[in-house]
Order: C-alpha cells, then sequence, then structure tokens
C-alpha cells in the first residue's frame, strides 16, 4: 500500500509543479519583491488559464490527502 501512495505521491508532486509553473501572473518574481507592479488590473480567468488553475487546486487537494494518509496509515 505505501508502494503506491508514494507512486501517487511523486506523480501528483509532477504535475503540480508542472502546472504551478505553467501559469504566469504579474510581473514575475521580481516585481513583487521590489513591490514595482505599474499596470495591475483584475481579468476573469478563461481557457487553459481557468484550466491551470483548477487544475492546481485539486492537484494540491489530492497532494496534501496522500501526505496525510501515508503519514497516518500502519506501516506493514
Amino acid at each position: 500500500m505505501h508502494s503506491v501512495l508514494i507512486a501517487i505521491q511523486v506523480v501528483t508532486s509532477i504535475l503540480l509543479s508542472l502546472c504551478i509553473l505553467s501559469q504566469s501572473r504579474g510581473e514575475g518574481l521580481g516585481a513583487a519583491i521590489a513591490g514595482t507592479g505599474g499596470g495591475e488590473f483584475h481579468s476573469t480567468r478563461r481557457g487553459a488559464e481557468k484550466f491551470l488553475y483548477r487544475a492546481t487546486v485539486f492537484l494540491s487537494f489530492v497532494f496534501a490527502l496522500n501526505a496525510f494518509l501515508f503519514a497516518f496509515l500502519p506501516r506493514g
């Protein structure tokens, strides 16, 4: 059972990383740290951006649930 949970965790972590890195919002990390953001506006998510957002939320839930299962299931 633990090997299945480990495999799910590895696949989920890779997919979650790809989803997070595929999202591009704002002007990048430098602008977030320095606080220099000029033309910020709010827009609704559509198409691929909406799919990536929902996939990120779903994969993060699966990742956390799998981590809790792995931590609390008895070994053996």
